[in-house]
């Protein structure tokens, strides 16, 4: 909803670009996220990625 309520579309097309363009291009990379530790989504994924899996046996 950030992003929406600050725009019109003429429709449906139009807003769904937009949408995943701001996904994409900001949300995901650069918008640093509290529950995440103050990391982007992105970023975030790329640590968990790092860590070593939980072996059972």
């Amino acid at each position: 909803m950030e992003r929406v309520w600050q725009r019109q579309y003429a429709n449906h097309a139009e807003a769904k670009a937009d949408i995943t363009n701001y996904i994409v291009g900001f949300y995901n990379c650069k918008r640093f996220n509290s529950v995440l530790g103050n990391l982007s989504p992105a970023a975030y994924e790329r640590k968990m990625a790092e860590v070593e899996p939980i072996v059972v046996s």
